[in-house]
């Protein structure tokens, strides 16, 4: 479906304003897609969506409040018939395979061409899944590493905080962030890092954000 002037009408939800203005630019080259309103997080993403009721929304995975799976998934409910297409920096098997399962109908890279976007974005309105060529090289790399849970969860008690916490890791927000949120100093907020890191067996903070991702998001 396009508006009364013919275009294809999407919602940009990214919460790095140097990305939106970047893809809405990128969008303005094509005379199919009009830009019909903007989010910088998962919640807000929703919000837009209901008030625009576009054809079409490019989400971000990584953002504040509500991560752009949780939102793909709530949107998926209430709009099915809604293609929503992730557009992320992430290039792993572990995200492709929580946003397909959210329901997105395609993972594209940041990094793709204009002309790339364009005939994903045409196709994925067509009923396709979408795919950028990085991704693709991905899926059909057999040793390619699926990130997935890394402990038994069922053996893992989470405190109230803690589970606080690695919801705003992987919202991208930095200890300073989180600290100004919870209303604690950014030195309890790396003690509680560093113990969810030891119950966990995580290697780094990616390790806690996939966890959160895949179990509190």
């Amino acid at each position: 479906m396009a508006d009364e002037s013919g275009k294809i009408r999407l919602v940009i939800a990214d919460d790095h304003q140097v990305v939106r203005i970047g893809l809405r630019s990128i969008l303005a080259l094509s005379d199919d897609f009009t830009v019909v309103g903007e989010a910088a997080s998962g919640t807000e993403a929703i919000e837009v969506v209901q008030q625009q009721q576009p054809d079409l929304v490019l989400m971000d995975i990584i953002m504040p409040e509500m991560s752009g799976i949780e939102a793909t998934k709530r949107l998926q409910k209430q709009y099915p018939e809604l293609p929503i297409v992730m557009m992320t920096s992430l290039e792993d098997r572990f995200h492709l395979q929580k946003a397909l399962k959210a329901g997105a109908r395609g993972y594209l890279t940041k990094d793709i061409e204009p002309e790339e976007l364009f005939a994903c974005l045409h196709k994925v309105l067509e009923g396709s899944r979408v795919y950028s060529t990085t991704v693709l090289r991905l899926m059909n790399d057999p040793e390619a590493p699926i990130l997935g849970e890394i402990v038994d969860v069922s053996t893992i008690e989470l405190t109230q905080r803690e589970q606080e916490i690695l919801r705003l890791l992987a919202a991208g927000l930095t200890s300073k962030e989180i600290a100004e949120r919870l209303y604690i100093s950014p030195r309890t907020v790396d003690t509680h890092r560093t113990r969810l890191m030891a119950k966990l067996n995580a290697r780094n903070v990616a390790d806690l954000v996939r966890f959160a991702l895949l179990h509190l998001c």
